[in-house]
């Protein structure tokens, strides 16, 4: 399920600095990662860490090369958890998935996003990411991901425990576009 992420005041500073944490992407994107769930992809799926995956500890050598990208979370998600950049490159399909248990909720800030068959489906919900906005979704239901384009489609991916207003806010799903 999809959320209205103007529902959350932390999205408008990253919206608001989406180029610039793109750039920061492009000084680190030579770390990436496989994600460890190989099951759920195969190859193609590659991250940047910036905090760690459960906790959201610091990632020291990572967060140094993107101070601007570190800060906005530490001072606008104070109940953050895992956050970096998740690559899709091309062909790459991620297969249906339910997250963990918890509270999180997921945020994608779109940074490089290529035309044509790119998408991301929650809950039978299917969107496409747009370069600077930020979708907002229950990473506890199944969802999946592709990209079936010739480039590589970068997000920031946040996860993070909504304060109790704003859970209250978010309770009711934004109408979905397909």
């Amino acid at each position: 399920m999809f959320f209205d992420a103007r529902r959350f005041e932390f999205t408008a500073p990253l919206v608001e600095n989406w180029q610039e944490i793109r750039r920061e992407y492009v000084a680190v994107q030579h770390r990436a990662i496989d994600w460890f769930e190989r099951e759920l992809y195969g190859d193609g799926w590659k991250v940047v860490g910036l905090f760690d995956f459960p906790h959201g500890k610091p990632l020291a050598d990572n967060t140094r090369l993107c101070p601007l990208t570190a800060s906005l979370v530490e001072r606008h998600i104070p109940r953050h958890g895992a956050a970096g950049f998740s690559i899709l490159q091309p062909g790459t399909r991620i297969q249906p998935h339910k997250g963990y248990a918890g509270e999180f909720l997921r945020c994608h800030l779109a940074l490089s996003v290529p035309e044509g068959d790119c998408g991301l489906t929650v809950a039978g919900a299917t969107r496409r990411w747009r370069e600077g906005e930020v979708l907002v979704f229950d990473d506890r239901v199944e969802h999946a991901a592709w990209n079936e384009t010739a480039r590589e489609r970068v997000v920031l991916l946040i996860d993070f425990i909504p304060d109790q207003e704003a859970a209250r806010a978010a309770a009711t799903p934004e109408q979905v576009i397909r």
